[in-house]
């Protein structure tokens, strides 16, 4: 224990192999202690030095050079007479291990020192010296010379005395230092690559450049592209100047901007868009009438619409009659699904020598499908009018918007209210898309929208379309479409000759009645399309001969049992039960309602079943209010309400029903009930009552009466007031049924109910 002159280092940390000149006053000492200091507090090793000469520093001052030995424990202080501080001194020299972890780390520490002065590029003179430390714990010192570590990291080494614990813990801060050091030459590295690789094109252009102008090319530019294809475009003036402006605005940023692609972009879309290019059209209304005749059975309102369409753009045009951009035509055709909205489009679209573009609507809810996003978004487009206009190549083609009534609307917008201005001939000349962010005359496209149902379709869309119902076909219309269009067609989708298969219209006529429940004609497509593909089955197989005739015994053989049945007369047989019409977003439907009562368990009352609608319940409700109002008139005896509960059922009870036509029905069947009169087996009803009895109008006649039809009803009971849609029945189904105008209850009995009994039904 040797009592030593402790000399503070303030922020520095001496090791035993270091010298070091120090400008203090070190007389009669041969040997001092350094120890590092940090804001007052000591370190708890020192490193012990002996003192190898006095020196005078510049300025006139003493010094001693110092040099390292040994390091040392501090242990009790004590302050001598000249007020210098002295410490006793426990000296620790390295001892060198011999085990073969140590000498594991010592070539693990030369390797990661020689790779830090690698990717320093530090003089080789390091490495020499490095080299020459031969002993662990001097090799393990050397890290004191790093400037990268920190005094704290500095401290620990020398406070670590086991050689081994020493040099594992140096070769953790190089370890550190290493990692650091790749990662700044990583980024560099990338850095430099960059920047040469943006140095490298902007000289290959420019060499390009040179090269086009020595070739006299220079006009390939991507400026001078542009400006030929705008020039060539025909835009309109205020667009034109549009795309000059942004064509400037890419030539100042050059092709190395970020908008460049951008602007590129927006270039050519405004240049797809079609703006001089029209379709010469066939202003031919006796053609376009022959070619709607020939593609599509039936459907005279919109034939005769799109006539009338064609004759007036013919004599305004033959007239020298400027055209008016406000007024255009939006045809709306709503009607059952498979009754050919969708497939008129293309023959107006051919009658009239225009392109097609279909837009399927059914289930998109974001407005900018309709007018596009704005060119601020990543990704952004025009919206899908635009991309129409440009598909069909010309600006006044047929545009199909199909499924217009199943647009939804969420958080992204409504598009059924971009559509407003669409639909709107008064404005649709002016439309503006946000992503051209310009005005598009779409004043000379045909729209024609489709949809299955009305009441799905906003008022003020609606409001804008001129609508033309579709309310499907008569058995003989369907007879007709299946010999003239759906058979041949599957015929030739089934690889048959026109000779080798031979049906007959009765085959045809049984295909529809018994197999098919429809208002269109696509599950009457289906079937015949099984039907031919079991006849092509046969004669490839050879297991029949051509031609094949298709009789009752194919049929029942290729589709199976039938599939409808005519169940009004089994239905109405027992009183209680009323056959009503309806209309369903498939078209026309048959409806019956059955009533019964029973003993009351309570205080009785009304039970309704068969999923109705609140307007539906509370015409049950009238019903049996006027039945029980009106008994005595009706030949019921007012017993038969005592202690009674009545249940009232619309089945297909897994189809929620609704609707006010449904009222004569319900008041039939309940005075078919009470009275016990059962409800003639072929008549059908509909209309609205009121609770005094007055029948009310009703919607959708001629898809009723169509349903009743194809029922096998042969009467029909109808308001009184929609005897004027009559004239929209098709003239076969009016010649085999009677329709019977009523204005009260009391009519509507007398003609459903079977003659009244002897004795009124009792309790």
């Amino acid at each position: 224990m040797a009592d030593l002159l402790l000399i503070p280092l303030d922020d520095t940390v001496v090791f035993p192999t270091m010298d070091i000149t120090l400008p203090v006053d070190v007389t009669g000492e041969e040997t001092v202690l350094l120890v590092p200091r940090h804001e007052g507090e000591y370190a708890k090793v020192g490193a012990v030095a002996t003192v190898a000469d006095t020196v005078r520093l510049p300025g006139g001052g003493r010094g001693a050079a110092l040099s390292g030995v040994a390091r040392g424990v501090i242990g009790a202080a004590r302050t001598d007479p000249s007020g210098s501080l002295r410490v006793e001194v426990s000296e620790q020299p390295d001892t060198v291990p011999v085990d073969g972890r140590t000498r594991e780390l010592e070539r693990e520490y030369r390797a990661v020192i020689e790779e830090i002065l690698d990717e320093r590029g530090a003089d080789e003179r390091i490495a020499a010296f490095l080299r020459s430390v031969v002993e662990p714990g001097a090799l393990a010192d050397t890290s004191g010379y790093s400037p990268d570590l920190t005094f704290e990291q500095k401290v620990r080494l020398l406070e670590t005395l086991d050689v081994t614990d020493r040099l594992a813990l140096a070769l953790e801060f190089q370890r550190e230092r290493l990692a650091q050091l790749q990662v700044r030459r990583r980024i560099r590295e990338d850095v430099d690559s960059g920047t040469q690789k943006q140095q490298r094109e902007y000289f290959l252009r420019k060499q390009m450049e040179s090269i086009r102008r020595e070739l006299g090319e220079d006009e390939g530019s991507v400026g001078e592209e542009f400006r030929t294809k705008i020039a060539e475009a025909g835009m309109p003036d205020a667009v034109r100047e549009q795309a000059e402006r942004e064509l400037d605005r890419l030539e100042r940023t050059g092709e190395q901007s970020g908008e460049a692609s951008m602007i590129r972009t927006y270039l050519d879309w405004l240049i797809a868009v079609p703006w001089s290019t029209r379709s010469d059209e066939v202003l031919d209304p006796v053609h376009a009438r022959a070619v709607l005749d020939a593609d599509h059975a039936g459907l005279e309102d919109v034939k005769d619409r799109i006539t009338e369409y064609i004759a007036v753009r013919k004599l305004r045009t033959d007239r020298g009659v400027d055209v008016d951009g406000k007024a255009g035509a939006i045809l709306t055709l709503i009607g059952p699904p498979g009754t050919g909205k969708t497939s008129i489009g293309e023959s107006i679209a051919r009658a009239t020598g225009r392109e097609f573009v279909r837009m399927s609507l059914g289930g998109v809810r974001d407005e900018a499908e309709v007018r596009g996003h704005r060119r601020t978004y990543i990704g952004a487009l025009p919206g899908r009018l635009v991309r129409a206009l440009r598909d069909a190549g010309t600006m006044n083609p047929v545009i199909m918007l199909d499924e217009v009534d199943k647009v939804g609307a969420d958080w992204r917008g409504d598009p059924s209210a971009a559509l407003l201005e669409v639909l709107d001939p008064a404005q649709n000349h002016a439309f503006r898309d946000h992503y051209l962010d310009i005005e598009i005359d779409l004043s000379q496209v045909l729209f024609i929208a489709t949809a299955n149902v009305a009441e799905t379709i906003p008022g003020p869309l609606l409001d804008r379309m001129e609508v033309i119902r579709f309310d499907g076909y008569t058995v003989a219309e369907k007879t007709a479409i299946a010999r003239d269009y759906l058979w041949p067609r599957q015929r030739e989708r089934n690889g048959l000759r026109a000779g080798e298969v031979i049906v007959d219209d009765g085959t045809l006529r049984l295909v529809v009645s018994e197999y098919t429940r429809e208002a269109g004609v696509r599950q009457l497509e289906r079937e015949l399309g099984t039907l031919l593909r079991k006849t092509a089955t046969k004669i490839a197989s050879a297991t029949a001969v051509a031609p094949v005739i298709v009789d009752l015994d194919a049929v029942r053989d290729a589709l199976g049992r039938q599939k409808v049945f005519q169940e009004a007369a089994a239905r109405t047989a027992v009183p209680g039960v009323a056959t009503g019409l309806a209309v369903t977003g498939t078209g026309g439907d048959v409806l019956f309602v059955e009533a019964n009562d029973m003993t009351a368990s309570g205080s009785g009352g009304l039970t309704l079943t068969g999923q109705l609608g609140d307007v539906m319940k509370e015409s049950a409700r009238i019903a049996l209010t006027y039945v029980r109002a009106h008994a005595e008139a009706l030949g019921i005896d007012e017993d038969a309400f005592c202690d009674r509960e009545f249940h009232v059922h619309v089945p297909a009870g897994a189809i929620p029903k609704d609707g006010p036509s449904a009222g004569v029905t319900m008041i039939t069947a309940l005075a078919s009930l009470l009275s016990g009169r059962p409800v003639r087996h072929t008549v059908g009803m509909t209309g609205e009552v009121t609770l005094q009895g007055r029948v009310l109008p009703i919607g959708g006649l001629k898809q009723k009466a169509l349903a009743a039809h194809a029922a096998g009803l042969t009467d029909v009971v109808l308001p009184e007031r929609n005897r004027a849609d009559l004239d929209d029945v098709p003239d076969d189904v009016l010649e085999a049924m009677t329709f019977h105008p009523v204005m009260s209850i009391d009519e509507v009995l007398e003609i459903a109910l079977e003659p009244a009994r002897t004795e009124p039904l009792a309790a």
